[in-house]
């Protein structure tokens, strides 16, 4: 896990810097992994991050996907769900391929500060 310190002015530098991140624990991840090196897969995998990365635009959310699985959502702008509001930039879980979780959010590319893993947003405790 690691922390996404910047704050963004929009949604698209937020998603890159909570990706920029995820790539960062990756890489620690990595390096724990494969004992203080990085193997020719994980060399690979990281040289290729950025390119396996595609944001799908929905009317409430953009669907950030990593390869073949979602990665999060991030809400457009403030949406009001059955339990909580959520505002503009907040990451969500995904429940599925095509929804977020909307229990809680799990932190905000906008304002920054929030745990992340290269797996995706953290579960709830």
């Amino acid at each position: 896990m690691i922390k996404v310190e910047k704050t963004a002015k929009t949604i698209d530098e937020g998603i890159k810097n909570m990706m920029d991140a995820a790539k960062v624990d990756y890489e620690k991840f990595s390096m724990s992994v494969d004992k203080g090196t990085l193997s020719d897969y994980s060399k690979e995998e990281l040289d290729n991050w950025d390119k396996k990365i595609k944001l799908k635009n929905g009317k409430k959310f953009i669907k950030v996907v990593r390869e073949n699985g979602v990665f999060a959502f991030v809400c457009k702008d403030d949406v009001p769900a059955p339990f909580t509001t959520f505002k503009k930039g907040d990451v969500l879980m995904a429940a599925s391929w095509n929804r977020p979780a909307l229990n809680q959010a799990r932190g905000n590319v906008l304002t920054g500060n929030y745990p992340i893993q290269w797996t995706g947003p953290l579960y709830l405790r």
